[in-house]
């Protein structure tokens, strides 16, 4: 029985278990955003939450002083072992999530992958859902101009304009038979 055991294994040992959801932390920090299985997602979401308020409780522990936290930094870097992103946490999303009490990532689940069927989600930072506001305001734009968005061309298929160049309109086409026809 698993009784009082959390956390999901992933199918993986614990020290597999650990480097993947170390990969993933790095991964979210650097790029903001990560797609993955909502499993992990879940796991990872958990990990970098502690993560990203370790690294908020140092920085404002530091206060306006020069003097930083280096034994916070090395404890973020004793999981993540990578310099950029620890560097990024502490100097580029740490001062964007100060006043937020918690809450510093958001799972959104896609579906199922094609390949195994297996449910898919993003797992982003809260502050920085960029790529949902240029869409959403490219989709603004269209209806205020009154345009539908256009469908995509699938590969090997023409357009109207381009069968419409090639094909002769029907008059021609009508005064060619005729022609054909008096001959």
């Amino acid at each position: 029985m698993r009784h009082l055991k959390s956390g999901r294994k992933l199918g993986r040992t614990h020290s597999h278990r650990k480097a993947t959801l170390s990969a993933l932390s790095v991964s979210l920090i650097q790029h903001k955003r990560i797609r993955t299985t909502t499993a992990k997602a879940k796991e990872a979401r958990m990990v970098v939450e502690k993560l990203i308020t370790r690294a908020k409780r140092a920085v404002l522990r530091e206060g306006d002083g020069k003097i930083k936290d280096v034994h916070a930094r090395r404890e973020a870097f004793a999981f993540l072992r990578d310099r950029t992103a620890v560097t990024s946490l502490f100097n580029d999303i740490v001062p964007k999530v100060t006043s937020r009490p918690g809450g510093y990532t958001r799972v959104v689940k896609l579906g199922q992958r094609r390949g195994d069927g297996a449910q898919v989600a993003v797992l982003e930072l809260v502050d920085y859902n960029t790529g949902q506001e240029k869409q959403t305001s490219k989709a603004a734009e269209k209806e205020k101009k009154g345009k539908a968005p256009r469908k995509k061309q699938a590969k090997g298929t023409k357009s109207a304009k381009e069968v419409a160049a090639q094909t002769p309109p029907i008059a021609e086409k009508a005064a060619a038979g005729k022609k054909a026809g008096q001959e």
